[in-house]
Parts: C-alpha cells; sequence; structure tokens
C-alpha cells in the first residue's frame, strides 16, 4: 500500500477578509501518495500557486488542515515550521530565486549550511548534484553567468539538497525555452523514478501536463477534475 504524503482537508485561503473578500481557495481536499509526479493545472486566477504555497507551508491557510508525512504542518510554530520545511521540501520557483552573489556550488549548499553539515560532507553532495544536473563545469559561475535554462538547474539542484520528499514547483519552465525545459523535466522525472521524490507542479505549460501521471485542474480555487493519465 502506497504511503501518503500529503493529505488537505478542506483547505481554503481568504485573502482581505474584512475589507474585499478574494476566495482564492475553497474547501480543497488533497490527498497525495508517495513517488507521485502531478501537474496541478488551472487558468489565472485559479488558485494554483496559493494551494501549491499552503501544501508548502509558505501560506498558512484560512481554514482546514495541511498534513505532511503525517505531520499536521498547520499547527507548527513559525520556527518549527521553517525547521521541517528545511528538512522535507524543497522548492522550486519559476524565477529561480537564486542568491546573486554567490556561485553555483555556494547557492545548492546553502540549505546543506542551515543544516549544519560539515564542509566535507556538504562539498561532496553539492557536486554529486550539480553534476547530477549536468553542471559539474559550472559550479564556480554566479546566476548573472548562466542561462536561465541553467540557472534553473541549480535550483532544482538546491532544492534537492536537503534530500527532502516532496519538490514543490511553481511554473518552473515559464522563463525557459523548449530545450531547457525538455532537459530540466527529463531531470525531474528520473529523479522522481529512481529516488520516489514526490513533485507537484503548478502550471500553465503543456510540456509539464504530459509529463504529469496526474493532472488536478483548478477552476474559482476548486478543484474541478482529478485525472490520472500515462506521461508522453
Amino acid at each position: 500500500m502506497a504511503k501518503t504524503i500529503i493529505d488537505a482537508h478542506n483547505v481554503s485561503k481568504t485573502f482581505n477578509p474584512k475589507t474585499v473578500p478574494v476566495h482564492a481557495v475553497q474547501n480543497v481536499h488533497l490527498h497525495i501518495e508517495e513517488g507521485e509526479f502531478i501537474a496541478l493545472v488551472g487558468p489565472s486566477g485559479s488558485g494554483k500557486s496559493t494551494l501549491l504555497n499552503m501544501m508548502g507551508g509558505l501560506d498558512e491557510p484560512t481554514a482546514g488542515t495541511v498534513f505532511i508525512d503525517g505531520v499536521e504542518i498547520t499547527k507548527l510554530s513559525e520556527n518549527k515550521l521553517i525547521d521541517f520545511r528545511l528538512h522535507n521540501i524543497g522548492f522550486v520557483f519559476q524565477s529561480f530565486n537564486l542568491i546573486p552573489v554567490l556561485t553555483a556550488k555556494e547557492n545548492v549548499g546553502f540549505v546543506l549550511q542551515l543544516q549544519h553539515m560539515s564542509k566535507k560532507e556538504r562539498e561532496k553532495r553539492v557536486l554529486n548534484l550539480l553534476k547530477e544536473v549536468g553542471l559539474e563545469d559550472k559550479i564556480n559561475s554566479k546566476p548573472g553567468e548562466l542561462s536561465g535554462g541553467q540557472q534553473q538547474r541549480v535550483a532544482v539542484a538546491r532544492a534537492l539538497a536537503s534530500k527532502p520528499k516532496i519538490i514543490l514547483a511553481d511554473e518552473p519552465t515559464a522563463n525557459l525555452d523548449s530545450k531547457a525545459a525538455a532537459n530540466l523535466l527529463d531531470i525531474m522525472a528520473k529523479l522522481n523514478k529512481e529516488e520516489k521524490i514526490t513533485f507537484l507542479f503548478s502550471t500553465h505549460d503543456q510540456r509539464v501536463i504530459k509529463k504529469a501521471r496526474r493532472v488536478i485542474t483548478l477552476v474559482d480555487g476548486k478543484i474541478d477534475s482529478d485525472v490520472e493519465q500515462s506521461p508522453t
């Protein structure tokens, strides 16, 4: 029997509740098993990014509960939530969110420094990760010296650094050309298959949607459909 990795119960998010309420997510129930590769889709303003952020503890639900690997993250204090994210969840953002003054090696190793990993262990893991994403020759390059596709691969390596159970990716291919997007998706699909990392994407990109094994469609903050498919 597959292990439940994300379990959201009756989750809602309302912005500006006291002035002009915006119901971004409404009464969503979501059950995700370990090792799934899921695309969260829907029109702009459908609540995809808000739901993704609540699954990762970056946004607090107005109502409802979120469990990650059996831990109710909606009840954790801010400090405990930060620590939980650090060890369990990797994030990949549309805008890369790399630290511009740090090299690729330093950006990837930053999370491991926060975990107090020894310098020797840290360097070994960082080099292995950058090799995994095909950037072993760019370890000393800063973000401004890398292409968009290369920056996003550094971001993926950084997300993987802490050996997370889950990767949450918000429009990770939006700023990439076709070749870079295909390369990134192949890397993620390989990691999903070989390391059983659970991937949840918020996306408009048909390239991502076609790779997913499950497609969840949001409309007006509610789940409109939840369909399993064979990836292409």
